[in-house]
């Protein structure tokens, strides 16, 4: 039985992760500080004998005893209003949290994944974005922290790649949407399902002509699970090159709740990408993989989980209160 040892594990795609690795007959060592993940989204697995769970922050020194086969590096805030309120921690878990595991595989002889953005393109100037392009990045700019340490993750991960012999996988991810997210998280499809529920209107930044494509996270999984396990180290865009305005996908928000709020508009913040669509030729190719879940079909399932939590859940999960606590 491998061991893979999941950072990050306690949030939203780390805990599908962990769901994952499980059913595929690993041993998984889940391990998150808390900041923003919630022990909720992995309580299930609580109870099996192949699932151990670390409280750590792998800014500091990560130690885990016994063998490791992979390593997959998930921890880092991903959301707008994460990254804005805790800068440092996001620069400093993409910087010393990516060297700290880069010495464990080394330790270990295990793999090592890290979980890199299609925000390494930042606002881009090619349409849709491959993973040659470079990106047009402002580093200054308030989404320099998240921008650039994700950028430093890939060239730090590169080089103990060729340096080293380490074996390494990237991972650019595109908008992933699902069952436990955040509602309050600053991503526009928690936002404004949201929104939706508490029977507010749905706030749209700038004119809405701006793009997303948004891909069901057990695609996304897929997809990692795939690269992790292919031989390829260089990256590889995961993401539904299915591309929709902000404008058109609050519509079919407003269709899939049955409500009737309007939408109402607001600016666009500094350095917001206006186009974001991956060229998943190298997944196609690579992988043989490409999303199967429709976004209708998995607009609903998400739906379906949000209202399906209680009031009290609902209310802490629109108002961000676990977040704040812990980062005081």
């Amino acid at each position: 039985m491998k061991r893979v040892l999941i950072t990050g594990a306690a949030g939203f795609l780390g805990s599908h992760l962990c769901d994952r690795f499980i059913k595929e007959g690993y041993r998984v060592v889940a391990m998150d500080n808390l900041i923003t993940g919630d022990l909720r989204n992995i309580e299930h697995l609580m109870p099996l004998a192949n699932f151990e769970f670390y409280h750590h922050d792998v800014t500091k020194f990560v130690h885990v005893p016994g063998d490791l086969d992979y390593i997959l590096h998930f921890a880092s805030p991903a959301s707008p209003i994460d990254y804005l309120k805790i800068p440092i921690q996001t620069l400093k878990v993409g910087a010393m949290g990516t060297h700290n595991l880069l010495g464990l595989a080394r330790v270990k002889n295990a793999r090592f994944m890290i979980a890199s953005t299609s925000e390494v393109y930042g606002d881009p100037l090619v349409h849709p974005q491959t993973e040659e392009y470079w990106g047009h990045v402002n580093p200054v700019g308030p989404r320099g922290c998240y921008d650039e340490a994700k950028r430093y993750q890939e060239a730090i991960t590169m080089a103990y790649h060729t340096y080293h012999g380490l074996e390494t996988r990237i991972v650019r991810i595109f908008n992933t949407y699902g069952p436990r997210m955040r509602l309050n998280d600053g991503r526009v499809l928690p936002a404004f399902i949201g929104q939706a529920l508490r029977g507010e209107d749905l706030t749209i930044f700038g004119d809405g002509s701006q793009t997303r494509s948004f891909c069901y996270v057990d695609d996304l999984v897929e997809g990692i699970y795939r690269l992790l396990l292919s031989d390829y180290a260089n990256p590889v865009n995961i993401g539904n090159p299915s591309e929709i305005t902000i404008k058109d996908f609050a519509e079919e928000i407003i269709k899939l709740t049955g409500t009737s709020q309007k939408v109402v508009y607001k600016p666009l913040p500094k350095d917001d990408p206006k186009q974001r669509q991956p060229d998943i030729t190298k997944a196609r190719e690579i992988l043989g993989w490409e999303p199967k879940v429709g976004r209708a079909e998995g607009l609903k399932k998400t739906y379906d989980y949000f209202r399906g939590l209680s009031k009290e859940r609902l209310y802490e999960e629109s108002n961000h209160r676990e977040f704040d606590a812990a980062r005081k």
